[in-house]
């Protein structure tokens, strides 16, 4: 029995990296439509791989701390093709040529000399960086392709405006207070404000709640399901968030979004140009990404600004309730 050939794609990192990734997976599905696409991912993440329509199968792989997993479950021959999209090496590069794949692409690194690949450039955009590192191997990608489909469910708080105060590490998570204070300036203004929160941030999402004088079904935590947050996205006025997954979801859905920036500028990780979103940042030197207190940067933007940006959205019109 033949089988197909297979490509292995290795990133094992979060929702917003896999989002940042979908357009150079999807460039790899369309210039190898013969192949199994296998993307190298943590488990909790196969619904986003299989929202992108590139990837025909998710390989679970993670590691603490978005760490290089030490390795992977593949079985079988080796990979025909092996796509380094987790970082610039070596500890991923020697994952994926411990493998024997016939063809590796991954940036050049002077640690693994056997790659030929482009140079690594520190400041470079997310999404372009890992177009750019396809096309020096002749395959057309377009940093645009990033949006996803429509959610196969409703959304639970359709028109809401979504609040999302958690991130993965301090550095990027602005003061709960501030939060508190943007819900009320916006529920007075008439909007209905709901949270999300991940699986570890039930305290964070309760204390923003009772600050806000948020109902139970204005509260969306322990980290919903990708379906039920996506629809919830989709279907919202708007999203407001810290430098974190929900904010490239929003773009991936074209939901109009405020995201704050700091440590790492929007340069780097934030939404294309559109009038629907808007990077809030100070500039200044980058901080730590994965720091234990908020970055400076993120400290020095402040309720008002993040109402201001809000108010400047071309938002869509309120949801009005089908009559029954």
């Amino acid at each position: 029995m033949t089988h197909a050939p297979r490509l292995l794609v290795l990133r094992a990192l979060g929702l917003g990296d896999l989002l940042a990734g979908v357009p150079a997976l999807r460039a790899l599905r369309r210039a190898h439509p013969d192949h199994e696409l296998v993307l190298a991912a943590p488990a909790a993440l196969a619904p986003v791989a299989a929202a992108s329509g590139a990837v025909d199968r998710l390989l679970p792989a993670s590691a603490p701390g978005r760490a290089v997993p030490r390795t992977l479950d593949w079985t079988g021959p080796p990979p025909d093709t092996a796509v380094d999209l987790h970082g610039n090496g070596p500890p991923s590069h020697r994952l994926l040529m411990a493998l024997r794949p016939r063809r590796l692409l991954a940036f050049a690194h002077p640690d693994t000399p056997e790659i030929d690949g482009p140079d690594w450039r520190p400041e470079e955009h997310e999404r372009d960086r890992w177009c750019r590192l396809l096309q020096s191997y002749g395959i057309d990608a377009d940093p645009a392709d990033l949006r996803l489909p429509p959610p196969p469910v409703p959304s639970p708080a359709p028109g809401a405006v979504v609040v999302h105060p958690g991130a993965a590490a301090p550095a990027r998570r602005w003061p709960v207070d501030r939060y508190a204070a943007v819900a009320a300036a916006l529920r007075a203004d008439g909007h209905r404000v709901v949270i999300t929160g991940g699986a570890d941030e039930d305290g964070l999402v309760a204390d923003l709640a009772a600050r806000a004088g948020l109902a139970d079904d204005d509260v969306f935590g322990g980290g919903p399901p990708f379906d039920r947050l996506s629809a919830l996205v989709a279907g919202a006025r708007a999203v407001l968030s810290g430098d974190t997954g929900i904010a490239h979801l929003a773009v991936a859905h074209g939901t109009p979004s405020v995201t704050l920036f700091g440590p790492v500028p929007p340069s780097r990780w934030g939404p294309p140009a559109d009038p629907r979103h808007r990077a809030l940042w100070h500039p200044g030197p980058d901080g730590d990404p994965h720091g234990t207190r908020p970055d400076p940067a993120l400290l020095r933007l402040h309720p008002e600004d993040v109402v201001h940006a809000f108010n400047s959205l071309p938002l869509p019109a309120p949801h009005t309730p089908t009559a029954c």
